[in-house]
């Protein structure tokens, strides 16, 4: 069973359900350890006071804001967790929406919560059941780590799963970012549709989706335990520093994933790129032709 990262209560109206909180994600990341190289010791962060230039404990250390540079504020755990607030011990849900009409770019970590206790099991189940039937999604506040967040709660298999959200000004306008107006053709188009349905999957399985980084660290750490070489990567492809012909890029990307697909499958079920459409020829203007009358002869 995962730590428990905190405990509180769900607060749907009336209804209250005792929680709590555990990570919905493991990291398999590789870590590694700061050294000196000279003879591998490590190296560790000292907290040094600037003021007594000397090294402090844990115990010692507090938080402070700045109001000016010889004005600082203490403030405590304490005081923060004491803070007036609803959603200090509470994950307070205010409201229900679909879950299309939340942008992916305010959803953050995600967090597993389990009921508290043999009392907390039916409401939780209430709540889960009523948020598969409704197909909706619930938006809640709460607050961790001495600030308030916004939440969305959703199902997922038997469980609820709380993901943080962004604040609506935490998000960058991208406005800035929007390329110059282009021309695409209906062609290109087409052949970016034939393209996605070619890389369309029902799953996240493969090896399409394997942490190849962190395999070759794993081996990279492997080869020096060892005292032999490493891997050596792949030469990337050159560039030609030519325009890239956009309808022939989106040919050779299908036929690569057909035949990908089919190394894979067995077979390729994918769609042809669309066939390239005739150019409209402009109609001729009818313009009357003009006889002209051969005019008789003179005799002599």
């Amino acid at each position: 069973m995962p730590r428990t990262i905190w405990s509180g209560a769900i607060s749907f109206g009336l209804v209250t359900v005792p929680i709590h909180v555990v990570s919905a994600t493991e990291d398999h990341s590789i870590h590694f350890h700061r050294v000196h190289l000279e003879d591998m010791a490590r190296v560790r962060t000292r907290k040094v006071c600037e003021l007594e230039d000397r090294e402090v404990a844990t115990s010692e250390i507090g938080k402070g804001y700045e109001i000016a540079r010889d004005n600082v504020v203490p403030i405590s755990d304490e005081e923060l967790r004491d803070l007036p607030l609803p959603t200090a011990k509470a994950i307070e849900i205010v409201a229900f929406m679909p879950w299309e009409a939340i942008d992916p770019i305010r959803i953050g970590d995600g967090y597993y919560l389990a009921p508290d206790g043999q009392v907390a099991t039916k409401p939780y189940v209430l709540l889960r059941r009523a948020l598969e039937r409704s197909s909706r999604v619930a938006v809640a506040r709460y607050a961790w780590s001495g600030r308030e967040r916004l939440g969305l709660l959703r199902v997922r298999g038997e469980a609820i799963v709380l993901h943080a959200m962004r604040w609506p000004d935490e998000i960058r306008d991208p406005s800035e970012l929007t390329p110059p107006p282009v021309e695409v053709s209906e062609e290109e188009i087409d052949g970016a549709l034939a393209l996605m349905d070619t890389m369309t999957r029902d799953d996240l399985e493969g090896e399409e989706f394997r942490d190849t980084y962190t395999d070759a660290v794993a081996e990279l750490i492997e080869a020096k335990r060892e005292h032999r070489e490493p891997p050596v990567a792949p030469e990337p492809a050159a560039e030609s520093g030519q325009l890239v012909d956009l309808m022939a890029a989106l040919q050779q990307s299908v036929s690569k994933a057909k035949e990908s697909r089919r190394e894979a499958t067995g077979h390729a079920d994918v769609h042809d790129m669309p066939k390239k459409r005739a150019a409209k020829k402009p109609l001729a203007k009818k313009t009357a032709a003009k006889k002209t009358a051969r005019k008789p002869r003179k005799s002599a």
